[in-house]
């Protein structure tokens, strides 16, 4: 019964919303979740049979199958979004999912690198071979770029504009961007182009992609978090390091040099000024230091 509105739905995220495969996919797995707990009551309800009292029943059953707070909320988004969909397509006349509250989550915020810890790592990385150089481009250019890991490997030479100081990025629900690039992200980037790549054997499908494997093919996800996690263990870096650590550390130390938080957002290509926001932590002995300095009362003896 559910499956014509789950492939319409499916349209929907793909064509009006633009979404990737990787997102929909998301979507759908949460409806997937809603479809198995109404399989386990005892009559069949259709989306417009859905009221409230159903799915805070199923925001306590995936509570009792040990799924945790954030997953829980992740889920509830998807069950929100197909709901508004039911809705523009009046498929309901009233939307359940509307007054559905999430859990309360407590926002963790990332691991980022010092910038002196950003240049051990780009110094254990190993030039005398070919990937040391194709390493040091792609690491530089995440770093002066705060670029996304899809969005590195993705990459394409046709996006390139390092004569004039910019790429362009294809971010979420293929959504452009421009991205100004540090001079030495652009001066590794051109090294390699013109010194390493132009010796590989390109596969059929890669010939516009900039960062390739030795075989000649695009790189993967899961290829670029193994040579960070090789360069962290030989620069002795202990913290949790992922690739999208070099996009929270960009954004971190901008914000903590003074930039504009409307110009992070663009930059990292956040739909929502809120996202941004996280990065607007400084540590406390920062912001006491600020005190000490600046402010006529902080010192003053009572």
């Amino acid at each position: 019964m559910w499956d014509a509105y789950k492939k319409s739905f499916q349209a929907y995220l793909k064509l009006e919303k633009s979404l990737s495969g990787n997102s929909t996919e998301a979507y759908l797995r949460d409806v997937d979740k809603l479809t198995d707990y109404l399989q386990l009551q005892p009559q069949s309800l259709a989306p417009p049979d859905i009221t409230l009292e159903h799915l805070q029943s199923f925001v306590g059953w995936i509570a009792e199958l040990g799924m945790q707070p954030a997953s829980q909320a992740r889920v509830i988004s998807g069950i929100r979004a197909f709901y508004r969909f039911c809705l523009l397509e009046n498929i309901v006349q009233q939307d359940p999912a509307l007054l559905l509250e999430a859990p309360k989550t407590r926002r963790t915020l990332p691991d980022v690198l010092s910038f002196e810890e950003v240049e051990k790592i780009l110094l254990a990385i190993d030039l005398s071979k070919p990937e040391g150089g194709r390493n040091k481009a792609i690491i530089e250019t995440m770093y002066s770029c705060g670029l996304r890991v899809t969005e590195v490997v993705q990459l394409r030479i046709s996006q390139l504009y390092l004569d004039v100081g910019y790429i362009r990025v294809i971010g979420k629900g293929n959504k452009e961007r421009l991205v100004p690039i540090g001079d030495s992200a652009a001066k590794y980037i051109k090294l390699y182009l013109r010194e390493i790549r132009c010796h590989l054997t390109v596969k059929p499908g890669s010939e516009d992609i900039v960062f390739l494997n030795k075989r000649g093919a695009q790189l993967t996800r899961v290829m670029i978090f193994l040579i960070i996690k090789d360069l962290a263990a030989k620069a002795r870096i202990t913290k949790t390091i992922s690739p999208h650590t070099f996009r929270h550390s960009f954004a971190t130390h901008l914000i903590e040099g003074g930039a504009n938080l409307r110009a992070v957002q663009e930059m990292l290509g956040h739909e929502s000024i809120t996202t941004t926001e996280i990065y607007t932590h400084l540590d406390r002995e920062f912001l006491r230091k600020t005190l000490h300095q600046f402010h006529p009362l902080f010192n003053k003896n009572s």
